[in-house]
Parts: structure tokens; C-alpha cells; sequence
């Protein structure tokens, strides 16, 4: 019986995701603002307390209770104090989140 060795698969071969575990969602944060819709120009260093972004994961048990109603793709508003991030891609956009750092969720009336 012999091991696959990790090194000699192609980078092709490989898909590596990030799946939440426990009360936690996968969140990649919208882009910075960099100017307001009035035009003024953002500095580079402003910390905003509250951050938004994608839902790009929920973990089993926030998809298994039906009174958090989170789902992927909603549109989140989230505090990023306590945000771990996810070294997965490069612009490092990626974040796990406590669902009780998930402040709102934006929702379209239809």
C-alpha cells in the first residue's frame, strides 16, 4: 500500500475549500470605499468599526437552525474585531466569522 505524496499532485488536481465549523460563517468583505457618494475621498487608514461583505459558507449547524436565517450569497453587515482571517486567496478578503459578530443581513422586499 503506498501514499499519495501531496508534492507530486498538480496544482490542477487539487480544490481546497474552507468550510465553518460551529456557530460560524465564511464571509469575503466587499471592497474598501474609497469615496463617498458625495465624492469626498476616503484616507487610506480609516477604521470603520462595521464592515459588509458576501456570505461564501455557513457551517452545518447555522444550516441546520431555523432561527438563524443566514445563507450563502446574503449580503451581511458584520464587526470584524474578532474576524479570523483566511490566508486563501490573495487579495485576503476572506474571513471567519462568530455569527454573533454578524450585526444584519440585507434583504430585498419582492
Amino acid at each position: 500500500m503506498s501514499a499519495i505524496d501531496p508534492k507530486s499532485e498538480s496544482s490542477k488536481d487539487v480544490f481546497e475549500t474552507v468550510e465553518p465549523i460551529g456557530k460560524r460563517v465564511l464571509i469575503r468583505k466587499d471592497e474598501d470605499k474609497k469615496e463617498t457618494k458625495g465624492g469626498i475621498r476616503l484616507p487610506d487608514n480609516i477604521e470603520i468599526p462595521t464592515i459588509t461583505g458576501r456570505i461564501v459558507a455557513v457551517s452545518a449547524e447555522i444550516e441546520s437552525d431555523p432561527m438563524l436565517p443566514l445563507k450563502k450569497y446574503d449580503k451581511v453587515l458584520f464587526n470584524p474585531k474578532n474576524a479570523i482571517p483566511v490566508d486563501f486567496e490573495g487579495d485576503n478578503r476572506l474571513f471567519v466569522i462568530d455569527i454573533e459578530n454578524v450585526v444584519a443581513v440585507f434583504r430585498r422586499n419582492k
